[in-house]
């Protein structure tokens, strides 16, 4: 009985998507027809996913109500890429309510904890500055001079410390990086794939959900729905303890953890650089690498 009661209000809520999509002209939400007729009324799918910043594949199982869980930022987004008014907009979350009442409970979000050889190996790449980071972002754990290296991080309670929160919200980091335009880029560009894969994950909702609220440049990236951009290999940063300092960067994905990344930053021995960075590594405040983590409130 509950599993024909969440099909039928999935298959409501799809049916609203569905009669919105097709009630929307590409022109009025800023896209560019090119010649030829279109059979579809309206926007297309894949139109309205791409807009919503979503993948096609999800977007498609929330119309035919197999999807009957899409979280606040989902929701928010299709509203928003359907340019849906007040009353449109809470008659799509109430449709979401409904359908989520009989729908079983997302996947909780990813574990945190970090193994303990790997944060073994953090500590045997000092000099370098390296850390342990969650697929969204959270810095989970690191060496002195992974930590010391974004300045003013250590500051913030440790279930705070994510570094698109730190680029976006930290009054240090438009100082620490002379292209900060370009990190934020990237940054977004790659909580933006992130949410295409797993659009009601938790841990990306509620950064996102914060982000948007918090930060005006972050909700104008988020806009513009880039899932591609990388960061360059060289970062520069405009250090308060060290100075200016140019250090490569490599991010590693950890085989076998739940989308975790290894970045470490080196530069060539013997240079000015490399000089900045052992004096980071011998200057900074010096916490454990086998601290426990604990999980962020919701």
């Amino acid at each position: 009985m509950a599993s024909q009661s969440a099909n039928s209000e999935g298959a409501e809520l799809g049916r609203y998507l569905r009669a919105r999509r097709t009630q929307t002209s590409p022109e009025h939400v800023g896209l560019t027809v090119g010649p030829g007729i279109r059979r579809t009324p309206g926007l297309r799918r894949e139109e309205l996913a791409t807009l919503a910043g979503i993948s096609i594949d999800y977007y498609v199982r929330l119309e035919r109500g197999k999807e009957t869980r899409p979280s606040p930022a989902v929701l928010d987004s299709l509203a928003r890429a359907l340019h849906m008014d007040d009353q449109e907009h809470q008659h799509l979350r109430e449709l979401a309510a409904r359908a989520a009442r009989y729908a079983p409970e997302p996947p909780p979000a990813p574990s945190r904890t970090v193994r303990p050889h790997l944060k073994l190996l953090l500590e045997s790449l000092r000099p370098n500055p390296a850390y342990v980071i969650s697929r969204s972002m959270d810095m989970l754990a690191w060496n002195p001079g992974g930590l010391a290296l974004y300045a003013g991080l250590e500051d913030w309670p440790v279930k705070h410390r994510n570094l698109a929160r730190y680029l976006f919200l930290h009054p240090a980091a438009r100082d620490l990086f002379p292209d900060w335009g370009r990190q934020i880029t990237g940054c977004v560009a790659r909580l933006r794939a992130v949410a295409g894969i797993a659009p009601d994950a938790p841990d990306l909702t509620n950064l996102v959900g914060e982000l948007l609220l918090k930060s005006p440049d972050f909700a104008r990236l988020w806009e513009r729905y880039e899932v591609t951009g990388r960061k360059p290999a060289q970062k520069t940063f405009h250090h308060p303890r060290v100075g200016t300092v140019t250090l490569t960067s490599q991010p590693m994905y950890l085989e076998g953890t739940p989308g975790q990344r290894i970045g470490v930053y080196t530069a060539q021995p013997g240079t000015p650089d490399h000089d900045a960075m052992m004096l980071l590594d011998l200057t900074a405040p010096v916490t454990a690498p086998s601290q426990e983590i604990p999980h962020p409130s919701p």
